[in-house]
């Protein structure tokens, strides 16, 4: 489903008409590092000027977009940073913005709900938290890294390294379905939580979780249908390399 008045987003698409359509737009330009009064700059020219890969700025505009079919993707390896980039701002927007915020409106929600499944839902949550924690600490803490050295390695700045005891493949088999849990959270809170004059927290609470829900599909499918990929092109031109 097409969520904003674009079928197709082009270089010359003005991108305030891009957010005005679809506010989410506003998030992919702050894990982009691109600050508003756009005026009428086109996507062409907002990326010229923060210095962002016109490619990577499209795709992920597709997604917002609600865009999921891409069969010629072409990405080059100088795009490998941008990318982690937007990633590690998407982990900083989940720990430090959306996640407390999700937290507080279960404890406001606790107030005017004594019911004992709203206990339920607050471990529940912290227990996804945590995965979530964990999850977004691996890949700054190992992943990332990985693909930096990766990086180094091919153009000979670390020939120390070795990438037989890691592959992103191993990265692949660790890439929990964290929005699977999310989704649960929610049918929990909608199905299954008894209802006691909390009507306008828990909207505010569904409304964070589906904002939550919606950036994390699309940060899933950059890792999948860009990152990954990218990586194991490095992958194979340093073992060819190897090989030589």
């Amino acid at each position: 489903m097409r969520l904003t008045n674009y079928s197709t987003i082009t270089p010359d698409t003005p991108v305030a008409e891009l957010v005005l359509s679809n506010p989410y737009g506003t998030l992919m330009l702050e894990h982009f590092e691109v600050d508003l009064m756009l005026q009428e700059k086109t996507v062409a020219q907002v990326c010229a000027e923060a210095g962002i890969s016109l490619e990577l700025f499209l795709t992920v505009a597709q997604l917002f977009n609600g865009e999921h079919n891409f069969p010629n993707l072409k990405f080059q390896l100088t795009d490998v940073q941008q990318i982690i980039s937007y990633l590690k701002h998407c982990h900083y927007y989940y720990t430090e913005e959306k996640y407390p915020q999700i937290k507080a409106y279960i404890q406001l929600l606790k107030k005017f709900n004594p019911a004992p499944e709203i206990i339920m839902l607050e471990r529940f949550f912290q227990e996804y938290f945590n995965e979530v924690k964990e999850h977004l600490e691996y890949e700054n803490n190992s992943v990332f890294p990985y693909v930096t050295a990766l990086l180094d390695k091919l153009a000979g700045r670390n020939p120390q390294i070795s990438f037989s005891e890691y592959e992103v493949s191993d990265y692949k088999d660790h890439h929990d379905n964290i929005e699977e849990k999310l989704s649960d959270l929610k049918n929990l809170l909608i199905k299954y939580l008894p209802a006691q004059n909390d009507r306008q927290v828990r909207r505010k609470l569904l409304f964070s979780l589906s904002e939550l829900e919606f950036d994390l599909h699309i940060h899933s499918e950059i890792e999948d249908l860009i990152l990954v990929p990218l990586v194991e092109q490095i992958e194979n031109e340093l073992k060819r390399k190897h090989e030589k």
